[in-house]
């Protein structure tokens, strides 16, 4: 006896009769599957250039840059148009000092913030924990020294070039004496702006390797004056040797010869004295480049 069949449902003769088909998928407005997200942005490698236009935001966009490069401008002037003022009142003439080595004292003080903005240019995003993003944005770690380096570098060598050549222009017309040469100028002018910039360029490596601002400032602020201030006190014969190292050697020594007016009467003169601070921050930087690579955020 055989069963007789089932009867089909109207629905399930319809679907055998027109077999579905996988539905289309829908396009977005960009043509891409649903579901995927195309950004509207065009693709492309990030470069130095992009390194760059981001540090630039960064370090114009932060109070701390206003404060510090602000405070060195005053500073500047400040000192080096009330050494002018007071030299003019007493009425004492210069003889054979250069009337351009008045800038000396406010570059010296102002150097104390461009140290502190080099270190915090780097140290502070250890701090604040936004070296995580830039380096998240910016995996060529490298890149994001680099970029750094060249910001910072120039921006300080801008203000620093400029201010110091108004102070000498100032300077120049309320004071008599002997007149300057256009090698004169150009050291103190143009080789104190690239000897300060290249000094913050060693705080920035410093600060780099350290990783704390309070700790990298401290040291370099050691670096600049501890060589003198132990020179100074430094009176066994035994030590007459490196006493005079130290003065002919010390950062306000090196300045100082820009201006030929250096604290010791021998030593690194004219532009020497930048030679030797370009390769002290190479090999500083350097060494920031190798830790940044090889150590953790």
């Amino acid at each position: 006896m055989t069963t007789p069949p089932t009867p089909q449902a109207p629905y399930q003769q319809h679907a055998q009769q027109y077999p579905q088909q996988p539905p289309a998928p829908q396009q977005n407005w960009q043509g891409a599957p649903a579901g995927l997200y195309a950004s509207p942005i065009p693709q492309r490698r990030a470069t130095l250039g992009d390194a760059l236009a981001s540090e630039w935001t960064k370090i114009r966009s932060v109070r701390s840059t206003m404060w510090t490069l602000g405070i060195m401008i005053v500073l500047l002037l400040g000192i080096g148009l009330l050494s002018a003022i007071a030299v003019n009142a007493s009425g004492s003439e210069l003889g054979n000092t250069p009337v351009l080595s008045l800038g000396f004292f406010g570059v010296l003080l102002g150097s104390i913030c461009v140290i502190t903005l080099g270190v915090m240019t780097i140290a502070s995003e250890y701090g604040t924990g936004m070296i995580r993003t830039t380096l998240t944005a910016c995996p060529t770690r490298g890149r994001v020294l680099t970029a750094k380096a060249i910001v910072f570098f120039l921006l300080t060598f801008v203000i620093t070039t400029v201010t110091t050549a108004l102070v000498a222009v100032l300077q120049t017309a309320m004071l008599g004496g002997v007149e300057p040469t256009g090698g004169d100028w150009l050291r103190a002018t143009v080789g104190v702006g690239l000897y300060i910039a290249t000094l913050g360029l060693l705080s920035l490596a410093v600060g780099a390797l350290i990783r704390h601002s309070a700790g990298a400032i401290t040291i370099m602020i050691a670096v600049v004056l501890l060589p003198l201030v132990l020179a100074m006190f430094m009176f066994a014969e035994s030590l007459a040797d490196v006493q005079q190292a130290l003065f002919e050697y010390s950062i306000p020594s090196q300045l100082g010869a820009f201006y030929d007016a250096s604290v010791a009467s021998s030593g690194p003169s004219g532009w020497e004295p930048l030679w030797i601070m370009l390769g002290v921050t190479a090999v500083a930087m350097i060494g920031a480049h190798v830790s940044l690579d090889r150590r953790d955020v």
